[in-house]
């Protein structure tokens, strides 16, 4: 069965194949239609040509016309403490400064109230080329961890002990619907780490089975259920946290895992889900020997060779909590937040206060503009959160972005119209 959310595609991948069907009808007209039929088809096709480069195209754009401060706070999740947002964030978000926020219990007094804070923070006038929807993150996986009031009530681990298909795409769509409730559009979540016996993840009844091809089943049905509802998910925690016998939230872990067990193992729902194209991955912050000795989030080796450039990952990867202890010891919030930008994470999660989030943008800004974090690469991470937010723009899910392939392949439809003459 096709995924959902790889069937709903990116505006762009669905009208490519809309462009094909055209361009192969245009080519297979008789000659005694061609002359009638042939400069509407052909009308058509440039105009949907144009519908798929703009919308390929036009967050890359708008990217590059941004200022380092706002190319360092579109990559910054920000959290803050109690049910109303400091001013100083609503001044980043007038400013172009700031794209995400995250919300945890302490947020919380009343749906309503939720509904209300999500509802002001999404109506600051921003400037152009960073008007689309903020994303709003919450962790609402069900079972013990859910922000929110309401469900999903079942945990992963009561979902993947009945390999129930429907129940676990169903616990998505309950997730989704309280998330769209309140305006939020991010569940960070599923867990998709596949535990050993007795560790951390599966003490806390947060995955789905010991079987990694389950833990996939599950997980791309949760998936499903969250994408009928708009809402985005975020797949965790690459590339495995299965094996821990501590929440990273807690205190710094090393997992020694040979190489081959991570990619056997742990690897394996995350590489299904990327062939499923889901939109957000997030990266641990545990450190993994066989890999680097940094962690996940801080680590070249994890987040772009083998997350992106192995296993063709092209959303928007995403850190867990930067400020917690398990980091201590790779520097303060600002350099945690350069190392995982160098790293090539794209969004980075500070949860503790507004101040973190804070302190990690401006030392970010201030290594783009000194070169230390690339300009181009910075680019490219905003322009990957910006085609993710467009999708909510546009009314067309958040199922999926668009890649370096689209613009391939729109480069390529752009050679092939002018070969044909059009």
């Amino acid at each position: 069965m096709i995924s959902a959310w790889t069937t709903g595609g990116c505006i762009g991948t669905r009208w490519i194949v809309v462009w094909a069907l055209v361009l192969c009808l245009d080519t297979a007209l008789p000659p005694s239609a061609q002359r009638s039929i042939r400069p509407a088809l052909r009308a058509l096709g440039t105009s949907l040509l144009v519908l798929i480069l703009g919308s390929v195209l036009a967050p890359t754009a708008a990217a590059r016309e941004l200022t380092p401060e706002q190319l360092a706070g579109q990559r910054i999740v920000y959290a803050f403490q109690g049910p109303t947002p400091p001013p100083a964030l609503l001044t980043r978000i007038r400013r172009g400064h700031a794209g995400a926020v995250i919300l945890f219990g302490g947020n919380v007094q009343s749906e309503r109230q939720v509904r209300t804070l999500v509802d002001r923070l999404q109506a600051i006038p921003r400037p152009a080329g960073l008007r689309e929807p903020l994303l709003v993150m919450v962790d609402q996986e069900g079972g013990p961890v859910r922000r929110l009031p309401g469900g999903p009530e079942p945990s992963a681990a009561m979902i993947g002990a009945q390999a129930d298909v429907a129940r676990a795409e169903a616990a998505g769509r309950v997730a989704g619907r309280v998330l769209g409730d309140v305006g939020a559009n991010v569940n960070l979540a599923p867990v998709v780490d596949v535990p050993r016996p007795g560790t951390a993840i599966e003490r806390e009844g947060r995955a789905f089975s010991r079987d990694p091809e389950r833990v996939a089943r599950m997980a791309a049905a949760y998936v499903d259920g969250l994408w009928l509802t708009g809402v985005a998910a975020a797949a965790k925690h690459f590339p495995g946290l299965g094996p821990s016998p501590a929440n990273t939230d807690d205190r710094s872990v090393t997992l020694d895992v040979t190489r081959d067990d991570l990619r056997r193992i742990d690897e394996q729902p995350f590489a299904e889900l990327i062939e499923r194209e889901i939109p957000m991955i997030m990266l641990s912050t545990a450190i993994y020997p066989a890999l680097d000795s940094r962690p996940a989030a801080l680590s070249r080796p994890i987040a772009t060779n083998d997350l992106r450039r192995r296993l063709g990952f092209t959303g928007v990867s995403i850190s867990d909590a930067l400020d917690t202890p398990a980091l201590e010891d790779f520097g303060d919030v600002g350099q945690t937040a350069v190392a995982s930008a160098r790293a090539g994470t794209d969004m980075l999660i500070y949860a503790t206060e507004y101040s973190a989030g804070d302190r990690a943008a401006t030392a970010l800004a201030e290594a783009i503009r000194q070169g230390s974090v690339t300009r181009e690469s910075a680019v490219g991470s905003v322009s990957r959160i910006l085609a993710l937010r467009q999708g909510y723009r546009e009314g067309v899910g958040l199922d999926r972005v668009p890649s370096a392939a689209d613009a391939w392949t729109t480069s390529r439809a752009a050679s092939a119209l002018s070969s044909l003459g059009w």
